[in-house]
């Protein structure tokens, strides 16, 4: 006998179709999978063993063969547990075969529960595109699901409810759709840091801008208390950016069963010791790494020339594209990495030089090496670049109420919703991201801006990227004032952004 299950399958962040054809004939006992199947479907055999004998059933005593179609992609995953234990007991007709429009997603227990799994959303998203009317998942992973709002979502938490629910014996609720709840989430605010008005501001702009920003100064000089405060302004994320980051952090197996959506912007802040796989992705099965986690939010990197030289110039192609394409001989995946970098390096090794205080011990061949370590390329793709001088003693001891983070926040989503009128169709579209069409519809200059540009071009030795970002960083300043145009003042104040020399 042969009975065909759905189930879907994970690509990257894409789910697709798979089909479980299950074929059980006469022969000596045996239970073979096929379909190119990884480590973890293999061990499916002993784990679906042991449930439908936990669940009061027969397993049969024949020879079993499991084909996962298509057969030339590589399959992957917990979750081809339950389509493969239903199939075999579907072929040898201990249950009702499961209708046509439905599919099975599930890892299962050896008792007969059903466990959780990785992926959920971008498979109910592929599952709704094919076309299927009803998606049986665990219990846990319900909530997710229903967000593709799509095919009806059963939750599922043992093999035997299954099983009676598939034969008419009791009935499935259907899962409602989870809707987010307004939360107060307490995040840290800039109304902590003293003085650096100069630094707030180009960090407002960079967040209304969707900007990348490098901070340089002193130890104690506030760079890396600015940059995690810097989610308190982001600009609020839209349905269809939180559902693109939450399938990212679904494939991770980072949501939860009480919040399955992602609804702040991503903050991700890797330690210097991170692996080019840990930064990019990669693995054996390719998994997204730390600059697609940060999709649609931030990505820190605090002590930037602490970093590995090749690690740091491996981001120079997903700083451009907003995607990171990884290549494995078993094939290729891209995940999406549109984000903001956010970096925070000191002057020199020690720290001091070009302060005050005359505290600087290095060299200037020191110096020079140590940022010789950030390549000129990696440079070039930095939109803002600020010097954070040292506090001083009366800038602490005035301890002056300063502006809070929501008034700051106010102005980057109104700058951000310009934006959104602006791009039209394109989701999530900022200025930072515009090509070179978007730049010559909305970036026009006047003859004085024409002759401002002209003179910082010859005199600060610019290439065409860094006149193109002017460009860019002008238009959001332009944005936050709410002018329709780009005056001389704005491209001054952008052109200030890029006067620190490395």
């Amino acid at each position: 006998m042969i009975c065909s299950i759905n189930t879907m399958g994970i690509d990257g962040i894409r789910g697709n179709h798979i089909t479980v054809e299950c074929y059980i004939s006469n022969g000596l006992p045996a239970f073979d999978i096929v379909g190119l199947p990884d480590t973890a479907v293999k061990e499916a055999r002993e784990r679906v063993r042991a449930a439908v004998k936990t669940s009061g059933m027969k397993f049969p005593t024949s020879r079993i063969t499991v084909n996962l179609a298509p057969a030339n992609l590589k399959k992957a995953g917990t979750h081809y547990d339950l389509p493969i234990l239903l199939g075999i007991m579907a072929a040898c007709g201990a249950i009702r075969r499961p209708s046509s429009t439905s599919a099975f997603l599930g890892e299962v227990s050896l008792d007969g529960r059903i466990r959780p799994i990785a992926g959920v959303l971008p498979m109910a998203i592929a599952a709704k595109k094919a076309g299927f009317e009803a998606i049986y998942v665990p219990a846990e992973n319900a909530a997710e699901a229903t967000l593709a709002r799509g095919p009806a979502i059963y939750p599922v938490q043992t093999v035997r409810q299954l099983v009676e629910a598939l034969n008419g014996e009791q009935e499935l609720t259907e899962e409602p759709i989870w809707v987010p709840e307004k939360q107060d989430i307490s995040l840290p605010d800039f109304k902590d840091v003293v003085g650096q008005e100069n630094v707030k501001r180009a960090m407002e702009v960079a967040a209304a801008g969707g900007h990348n920003i490098l901070l340089i100064g002193p130890p104690g000089s506030g760079k890396s208390m600015l940059s995690k405060r810097l989610p308190s302004i982001l600009p609020d994320m839209s349905w269809e950016e939180s559902l693109e980051v939450t399938q990212i952090y679904s494939v991770m197996g980072l949501v939860s069963s009480q919040s399955p959506l992602v609804t702040e912007r991503p903050f991700r802040s890797p330690h210097h010791t991170v692996s080019n796989a840990g930064l990019a992705g990669g693995g054996t099965n390719p998994k997204p790494g730390e600059i697609s986690l940060a999709h649609k939010g931030v990505l820190f990197l605090d002590e930037l020339p602490e970093f590995h030289k090749d690690t740091l110039d491996m981001m120079r192609q997903p700083l451009e594209d907003g995607l990171v394409t990884i290549s494995r001989v078993s094939g290729t995946v891209t995940y999406p990495s549109e984000f903001m970098l956010v970096c925070a390096m000191n002057p020199c090794k020690c720290g001091w030089y070009g302060d005050p205080s005359g505290k600087c011990i290095c060299s200037d061949a020191s110096i020079r090496n140590y940022r010789s370590r950030i390549s000129g390329p990696l440079l070039d793709r930095i939109d803002i670049i600020m010097e954070v001088p040292a506090v001083n003693y009366e800038d602490l001891r005035r301890r002056e109420e300063t502006e809070t983070s929501a008034s700051v926040k106010e102005r980057v989503n109104r700058a951000r919703n310009v934006q959104h009128k602006r791009f039209g169709s394109f989701s999530g579209m900022c200025n930072a991201r515009m090509g070179p069409e978007q730049l010559r519809a909305y970036c026009k200059l006047d003859a004085d801006s024409e002759t401002l540009m002209r003179q910082a071009f010859d005199a600060f030795g610019l290439t065409a990227r860094s006149y193109d970002r002017i460009l860019k960083v002008a238009r959001t300043i332009a944005d936050l004032e709410g002018s329709q145009t780009i005056t001389a003042d704005h491209i001054a104040e952008a052109i200030q952004y890029r006067t620190v020399e490395l």
